[in-house]
């Protein structure tokens, strides 16, 4: 049986290349090949899945095409945030995908009628909600630890500076360069 490269298998060439790259540039250009590639990929994926859909009827064709588009957006955002690594590109791909499954969710609730249907949408509902609280939550604890070790290393950068003033002369003038030097400023 002959192995198709899926957006999973993307995903993980995807950071395998952005691991073993050596340099900065070599790095840039074979994460954009990755991440080229992980598109691609995904886009195929969803063209073939599609397709298989196609030979459904009725609402189960409906979460047959919503299957497709939810693992396509998944493996594009995915690709995307890993290529951008970047906070803001991590949440934001958080919240697509659970607007896509959320999306799913509610398809699979097309079948169902009356309260069935209605607890269905509100569970669905519940759930993109959730997703997109983890998502905001995880952003703020990041964005929390990261001013948390700035304001330490401000408070260490103080204290080797208080420490320069120790000295005199050149010994001075040494110690605030090396304080500088270690602390970024």
């Amino acid at each position: 049986m002959k192995q198709r490269l899926t957006p999973r298998h993307a995903i993980v060439l995807l950071a395998a290349a952005l691991c073993w790259s050596g340099s900065a540039s070599a790095a840039t250009a074979e994460a954009k090949a990755a991440y080229v590639q992980a598109k691609d990929g995904a886009t195929a994926a969803y063209k073939a899945n599609r397709a298989k859909c196609d030979a459904i009827t009725g609402a189960p064709k409906d979460v047959c095409v919503a299957e497709a588009k939810a693992a396509r957006v998944r493996a594009e955002e995915e690709a995307g945030a890993y290529y951008k690594n970047t906070l803001k590109a991590y949440t934001s791909s958080r919240m697509k995908i659970a607007d896509a499954n959320y999306d799913l969710d509610k398809a699979k609730c097309g079948a169902l009628a009356g309260n069935d249907r209605d607890v269905c949408v509100s569970q669905a509902k519940a759930t993109l909600i959730a997703a997109q609280a983890d998502a905001k939550a995880d952003k703020r604890a990041i964005e929390a630890r990261t001013d948390a070790r700035d304001d330490k290393r401000a408070a260490q950068y103080k204290v080797a500076m208080e420490k320069c003033d120790a000295f005199a002369g050149a010994v001075k003038d040494s110690c605030v360069a090396t304080a500088k030097l270690d602390f970024g400023k």
